[in-house]
């Protein structure tokens, strides 16, 4: 078997990027986001991408970056709030947005991992998300149906990672990041400790390794998103 292992992001990406690709992105807001592998995106030059995450980062990092370079043609997401470019783009016809409840979201990223085509959800009935959507009656209620999602190439972070590829996410870094992994033709990971295979406890992996093609190991900046502190009380 072909060692999994890169070196760096621009490395891991090699070959695998074109223009008008789907790339999942994995994360949280910006907790658990493929810091590294989006910047080797954006130094790749790709242009027209379709990128399936939560969120578009904030400006200037994350998929925020991808953004200010124009590189990104739609995003399929549940929330955009963080992001004046995102914002800017949008109104002014120049960013497609393809908008989700996040359970929706979710489910629709996990179904294509499993090869599952559809399936009918309440969420959305009666709202601008189910317009143009087939509805179907079960018991009484109204259901619509939305579609499974898949990537050419998703992109995601783990805690801990070893050499063939099986992944531990820590905390909120959960968030979407395993079932993306199962969802693209290509699933290229970083992590932040790459240990010997054999290290890590087969009850505790997230992500085993069949579903991941490339590893690198990499350091984060890991910026918080909204900082809110309050005051000190008096002693």
């Amino acid at each position: 078997m072909a060692d999994k292992v890169f070196p760096d992001a621009k490395s891991a990406l090699a070959g695998l990027t074109f223009d008008n690709m789907t790339v999942m992105s994995g994360g949280f807001g910006l907790c658990g986001i493929p810091e590294n592998l989006i910047a080797a995106l954006r130094e790749s030059g790709v242009r027209g991408i379709t990128v399936i995450s939560n969120n578009a980062g904030v400006d200037g990092f994350g998929l925020g970056q991808l953004l200010e370079t124009r590189q990104i043609a739609k995003m399929i997401s549940s929330y955009v709030g963080e992001n004046k470019e995102f914002e800017r783009q949008y109104l002014s016809g120049e960013l497609q947005l393809e908008f989700n409840p996040q359970g929706t979201l979710a489910e629709r990223i996990r179904a294509g991992g499993a090869g599952i085509a559809g399936f009918y959800t309440k969420t959305g009935v009666g709202t601008l998300v189910a317009e143009g959507k087939e509805i179907k009656r079960f018991n009484g209620e109204d259901y619509v149906l939305e579609t499974g999602l898949t990537a050419d190439l998703s992109i995601v972070k783990a805690w801990k990672g070893d050499r063939e590829g099986n992944l531990v996410y820590r905390k909120t870094a959960r968030n979407f990041n395993p079932m993306m992994a199962t969802a693209g033709k290509v699933c290229v990971a970083e992590v932040e400790t790459l240990v010997p295979v054999g290290a890590l406890d087969p009850d505790c992996i997230h992500t085993p390794g069949v579903f991941v093609d490339r590893i690198i190991e990499a350091t984060f900046e890991k910026r918080i998103e909204q900082r809110t502190t309050r005051k000190r009380e008096a002693a």
